[in-house]
Parts: structure tokens; sequence; C-alpha cells
């Protein structure tokens, strides 16, 4: 009986085992952490489907990896601490690279170059960065546009800076007239520009030029490593191209 009762326990102590490397193998999923109002890096479509450049930039990546993926919509301006809580394994969005982020985060290499310009309406007498002296002008809330206009002189002039979750909250309010410009992401302003033809200004000023990175946890080095190693493989095979093509036109990912 005692026989029977100890090859009972190791065939249990067995199958857990075979359970967990299974599960630590096939099974992995990692958790981005996504703005789901960041066209057209990720945002939601008609049907209310999670899409965009990175959206599939990091499918693709993750399935390199061998990983499932689950992206996590999060209120951006949380983003360092849900990385560091462990809610979410990867800031991945049109994440702008920065000292101050440095500090917080571990980046794999930048992906894209991006910009941070102010948008006016079509019709608005603003036409370069000093006529924002006096207006009102909005942006997203902890966002690297912050950190542009707060780096221009011209931010001690301005009238008003209103704060808002998301860009899309901005810009609506730059048609109804409550703001006069707002600064934001050059290839997310490029997008509206596009899907509402005639609306918006592009000033030819630009505030910072930027690149995006990936957000991986301080410690994990080693899901850093494994992540970009992803990363340059699909950069070197076409896939990353095919990906830029579908949302720019063109090929724009940094090699």
């Amino acid at each position: 009986m005692r026989k029977l009762s100890l090859l009972f326990m190791s065939l249990v102590l067995l199958l857990s085992v075979v359970g967990c490397a299974s599960s630590a193998s096939g099974d992995k999923e990692l958790i981005v952490g996504i703005d789901d109002k960041f066209a057209p890096m990720g945002f939601r479509d008609e049907k209310n489907e999670i899409v965009g450049f990175d959206i599939d930039y990091a499918r693709a990546a993750v399935e390199k990896m061998g990983y499932k993926i689950k992206f996590q919509p999060i209120d951006w301006k949380t983003k360092e601490s849900e990385l560091s809580s462990g809610r979410i394994d990867l800031i991945w969005n049109g994440y702008t690279i920065t000292d101050e982020r440095k500090e917080k985060v571990l980046f794999t290499k930048p992906y894209l170059k991006n910009s941070q310009v102010v948008a006016v309406m079509a019709d608005s007498d603003i036409k370069g960065i000093n006529d924002l002296a006096g207006k009102n002008v909005g942006l997203q809330a902890l966002s690297s546009a912050a950190d542009a206009l707060a780096s221009n002189e011209i931010k001690s002039q301005i009238s008003n800076i209103s704060e808002f979750s998301d860009n899309v909250l901005a810009l609506s309010d730059l048609k109804n007239g409550r703001l006069d410009a707002v600064v934001i992401d050059e290839v997310v302003l490029k997008y509206y520009m596009a899907k509402e033809e005639g609306t918006y200004t592009l000033l030819e000023e630009s505030l910072a030029p930027e690149e995006y990175g990936i957000g991986v946890k301080k410690g994990r080095e080693d899901l850093l490593n494994e992540l970009q190693k992803a990363l340059d493989e699909i950069n070197a095979d076409g896939t990353a191209a095919k990906i830029s093509e579908k949302w720019f036109g063109e090929d724009k990912v940094l090699k």
C-alpha cells in the first residue's frame, strides 16, 4: 500500500513538472500596454477592434518569440507604473525615448522617427510657433508633446495650456474652437489630416524630433534582449517593411 502511495505521489509530481514546463514554453503571454486612441500606431477601428502599425509590428515580433500576445488599453499617464507593477510586460504604442524615461524603463533600439509638431485649423491665422503667444494650446497629458513644449521658450507666452487624456479629445476641442492649436505627434496628425482632408494644417516648424522605442521593465534584460532579437529578425526579413508600407505607404522602420 505504501509503495502504491509513493508511486501515485511520484506520478502527480511528474505531471505537475511537465505541466509547468509546457506552460513556461508554449503558453507564455506578453501583455502589451497601449493607448487605444493613438492612430495610426494603435487605435480602434469601426468594428471596435484594436488595429494599427504598432499592433501589427508587436504581433509579428511576439509571434517570432513564440509567445501569445494580449493588448491592454491603459491610461497613458500611468504607463510606467503599469509596467513597474507587472500589470503589463511592455509599453508599445508610439512611446518616445527620452532621458527621463530611460531612468524608469529599459528601451529597445529606436524603430521609428517622429517629431512633435503644432496642429491648427486650416483657416487659422497661426503660421508659426511664435504666433502661439497669447493662444490656447492643448496636448496629451504626460506625453512627449508636453516635454517638447516645456523645452521651448514660447511656453511662457502661451495664454493657457490644456491637458487631455488622449489626442482625439484635444483635436475635438481644436475643431470646436476651444483651442487655437494642439501639440501632437507628427505621425498622428498626418493620419488625421489624410482622414479629414482640409480640416487641419501642420506648421512647418517642429518643436522636437524624436524616436519611438518599446519599454521593458527595469531588471528584465532577458526579455529586452529576446524582444530585440525578434525585432532585428523581422526587420531583416522584410516583415517590418511590409507592415510599414501598409500603414504609411513607405518603409519608415529604422534598421
